[in-house]
């Protein structure tokens, strides 16, 4: 049906770095828990303006060194090029081989963008730093970025992260299987020819999914809300019931071609893991650097 069937499917997990000794603890067993399942790389996030950014690259390094290959977010916004320089010849030194590459929020109060100003930038800096040393993930946005001035410009933009030299993308979580489809026709017409794997996040708490949905541009369809709704405070139904739908969509996106899954985890081990072994993941392949 598209063109993202001939790239090799794989599957990765994405963590936050914590704040205490307690959470580091919590994200070692949650880790542990995903690498039996054998996915191709573990990704951790970064604050607005590079805030955890410490924590990131302590967390990433740790992570890294247990076996598993593990890939920074890195973003530009709030950035001098000194410090992404410093950044990259860290994680090179530690044979970190992937990075995602974000333009990244300002956090409030901040005023300058910083050298830096978009994600092609911050590729296109990466490259020229690093050669070809970095598989170079971008993000992608089936539902378009909540700031783009329209949904053309969105994938203008999106072309100007792959042109620059993105070899990956991971989209923005979302429920809406043809969106993701359609967004993928869209990029394929544009001469765009690299893998887009869906980022899925589980669904586990409504409150929660509803807030960060609205936040970042993601549509929860009116059916998914309202059944949610109607468990109100029932935690085991609106889980089963969020397996089920997201397996259910995770299974339409790999039989109709998408080339592998990006688990949200929030460092949580199991809503992850009930869909991966609904599907059966283990079998697959693992992809070669």
């Amino acid at each position: 049906m598209n063109s993202q069937r001939q790239f090799k499917q794989r599957f990765s997990f994405e963590f936050f770095p914590p704040k205490t000794p307690a959470g580091m603890e919590k994200l070692q067993t949650v880790r542990d828990e995903l690498a039996k399942r054998e996915p191709d790389f573990f990704s951790v996030t970064y604050g607005a303006g590079g805030s955890t950014q410490e924590r990131t690259i302590n967390t990433v390094i740790n992570l890294h060194k247990q076996g598993i290959s593990t890939a920074p977010h890195l973003s530009c916004i709030g950035a001098t090029t000194e410090t992404l320089t410093e950044l990259l010849d860290l994680y090179k030194a530690n044979d970190i081989q992937r990075i995602v590459a974000l333009r990244g929020d300002l956090p409030s109060g901040m005023g300058a963008h910083g050298e830096l100003r978009y994600a092609n930038d911050l590729v296109e800096f990466i490259r020229k730093h690093s050669g070809d040393h970095f598989s170079i993930e971008v993000a992608a946005y089936p539902e378009f970025h909540p700031q783009a001035a329209n949904a053309e410009q969105d994938l203008i933009n999106f072309k100007r992260k792959v042109d620059a030299g993105a070899n990956s993308a991971i989209t923005q979580y979302f429920y809406n299987v043809d969106a993701y489809f359609y967004f993928v026709d869209r990029v394929e017409t544009m001469g765009i020819d690299i893998p887009i794997v869906p980022g899925i996040m589980p669904i586990t708490n409504y409150s929660n999914l509803i807030r960060f949905s609205d936040m970042c541009g993601a549509e929860v369809p009116r059916w998914i809300r309202k059944q949610l709704e109607a468990y109100g405070d029932d935690i085991e139904s609106i889980k089963k019931f969020g397996e089920e739908v997201v397996t259910e969509m995770c299974e339409r996106l790999l039989d109709e071609g998408a080339p592998g899954l990006h688990f949200y985890t929030l460092n949580q081990a199991e809503p992850s893991l009930n869909i991966w072994d609904n599907l059966n993941l283990s079998n697959h392949e693992k992809i070669a650097f």
